[in-house]
């Protein structure tokens, strides 16, 4: 082929610890006197977060992983990085170069992916101009070789059925996957003899990074859909500018809102390794469960599967974001002198574990969005050294955001579920601790294995949208922050419920007095989502469509605001609040907080 252009213990029932506990949790009881304004407003304000952009682009787009390119056993030297089997087409040269598609992982050094693409593109060109096989049939490799008269005018038909060699079919017949060829194709060649070798070739390019290119690469925001391509060749050659387009039909399943589908080509002059994809002389038509493409010119193509994050889209949630960042910045600062002061003039506040954790929460998510804003304004300036360490300091401060917003729950859960023998020698050092050092562990385990580094996110045009400096590392992302927010998440969301259940199943004291008790429970909720960072799980509905992941940015992006609201309304000014919503944990002041 000759190549054109280019994610414990149970409380017992009628317990008046646990009673008087959630009585006094609630805002607008007496705990809360004199702070009604500020909870009135947590129907319309739930509880959102300093982060909502970042964390978006990290569960719809995922950075890739790490591996070391081993030997192909048919080989004597490394054929994915070494000159290898560059111009053997045999059978085990084709299953050697095939391993390449699994162990040529982003960022690995063993890979000359720039050699490999060009391996597959002189196969092309290999198929038409000296192969006498008329079929292949491999596992990642299904080729139709076929002479055709040049002076037929009838457009032709193949079918593309996954898991089948290619081969010839009727125009009525209509498979689910099928390509069609012109006649005016076969006519502009007839100047060039009467026979002609046509190569349809659907390559399975597996895992790696080989063809995947900055636009393919999970790094990137897309990726090839079922790492399916198919190459189209004639002869010795190039076809372009054709006045009639070959059409490529794909099946595929309903994609999710936020994804989108268009159809591209390989351009070998784009992209730092050989290559990256292209959808210049091609246009895509989108039918539900089936995409239509229809290009001008014959090479390599594929559908790429990409996030509806346009750069203006990008660009607006960057800013809501950075807006809602610097207002929690405010308000958490707030939060931290008012604890500050309240711990000079109020002797028993210094000995509540309460407000110390609700202020550690503070204190991370403040630098937390601190750092977000050097992050997303650094514009790629650093070097790959201060890359390294402002993505490891990033990721640090997320983790201990993660790990109070998980220790609030269990703070909670001692509080109003377990209740009794909650009793704790050096309780918050031994919370500090966690909440400090086990993100520490975490991010030295990560930055041992080289995770860190510059981060890109790339449009359809191949245009830097945005760019952090992050975790490459696609392991590491999924293990450290997804799969370690999962877990705080699920249980702060198990913690909430089980106090939602006791609030709303809690008889009311005075008859008659029902409406108001449930105000006071739904208020409370709200307040406690703003610890626990409830409306992180607000990502999972990201994928029902655009307006969603707004809501997700503009929730998020302000969680500091809710928790100065919610620090204010528990012990300010009303000094009753102070015991009645300590929860220190200790079993020989329970009693006298559910009394106070």
């Amino acid at each position: 082929m000759a190549p054109s252009g280019r994610k414990g213990e149970k409380e017992a029932t009628g317990s008046s610890v646990g009673r008087g506990r959630l009585a006094e949790l609630r805002p607008g009881s007496q705990t809360g006197r004199g702070s009604d304004q500020c909870g009135k407003g947590w129907p319309r304000m739930v509880a959102p977060r300093g982060l909502g952009l970042l964390l978006l682009l990290l569960l719809l787009l995922p950075a890739s992983g790490e591996k070391t390119s081993t030997r192909a056993t048919e080989a004597p030297r490394n054929v994915c990085g070494g000159p290898g089997v560059v111009h053997d087409f045999q059978k085990v040269d084709l299953h050697s170069a095939a391993t390449c598609f699994t162990k040529c992982q982003l960022g690995s050094n063993a890979c000359d992916l720039e050699k490999l693409h060009r391996y597959w593109l002189n196969y092309e060109s290999f198929l038409v101009e000296n192969s006498s096989e008329k079929t292949v049939n491999m596992s990642f490799v299904k080729t139709l070789v076929q002479d055709f008269s040049t002076d037929i005018s009838e457009e032709l038909h193949f079918s593309l059925i996954p898991d089948e060699v290619p081969k010839q079919i009727k125009k009525e017949d209509k498979p689910s996957d099928r390509v069609r060829l012109p006649g005016s194709l076969l006519k502009s060649l007839r100047d060039k003899g009467s026979v002609d070798r046509l190569a349809i070739t659907v390559l399975d390019i597996g895992p790696g990074n080989i063809f995947k290119g900055p636009q393919g690469s999970l790094e990137g925001g897309g990726r090839v859909l079922n790492n399916r391509l198919v190459g189209l060749s004639v002869g010795r050659t190039q076809i372009t500018g054709l006045s009639e387009p070959l059409e490529i039909t794909f099946s595929h399943r309903r994609q999710p809102r936020n994804m989108t589908l268009h159809c591209v080509f390989w351009d070998v002059t784009k992209g730092p390794t050989g290559g990256d994809w292209a959808s210049e002389g091609c246009l895509t038509e989108l039918r539900g469960e089936e995409t239509v493409c229809r290009c001008n010119h014959l090479t390599f193509f594929a559908l790429l599967l990409s996030p509806v994050l346009d750069e203006a889209t990008v660009q607006a949630l960057k800013r809501i974001s950075q807006a809602g960042c610097g207002t929690s910045m405010v308000f958490l600062a707030f939060t931290v002198v008012l604890y500050l002061v309240l711990r000079f003039y109020r002797q028993r506040f210094k000995s509540d574990d309460a407000p110390k954790i609700h202020v550690s929460l503070s204190v991370s998510l403040f630098l937390l969005n601190l750092l977000f804003f050097v992050n997303v304004e650094s514009h790629g300036q650093a070097s790959e050294a201060a890359c390294w360490v402002r993505g490891a300091v990033f990721h640090y401060f997320l983790l201990c955001t993660f790990t109070w917003m998980g220790l609030e729950a269990f703070h909670l859960y001692l509080l109003v579920i377990r209740v009794f023998n909650t009793y704790f020698r050096h309780y918050f050092l031994r919370t500090s601790l966690l909440g400090w050092g086990l993100p520490a562990l975490m991010v030295i385990s990560t930055g041992s294995a080289n995770s860190y580094g510059r981060y890109t996110i790339r449009n359809a045009k191949d245009q830097i949208t945005l760019e952090l400096c992050w975790i490459r590392n696609k392991a590491a992302l999924y293990i450290t922050v997804h799969g370690y927010f999962l877990l705080t998440f699920l249980f702060s969301a198990v913690v909430l419920g089980l106090v939602a259940w006791k609030i709303f199943t809690l008889p009311s004291a005075t008859a008659g007095k029902e409406h108001r008790q449930h105000w006071k429970g739904v208020l409370t909720v709200l307040g406690l989502s703003s610890l626990l960072g409830v409306t992180w799980g607000l990502a999972c509905l990201t994928p029902l469509g655009l307006s969603t992941v707004y809501i997700f940015a503009i929730l998020n992006s302000l969680q500091g605001v809710f928790i100065f609201c919610w620090f204010s309304v528990l012990y300010f000014p009303s000094q009753r609040a102070v015991p009645s919503s300590s929860g220190t944990a200790r079993a020989d002041q329970s009693h006298t907080m559910s009394h106070d």
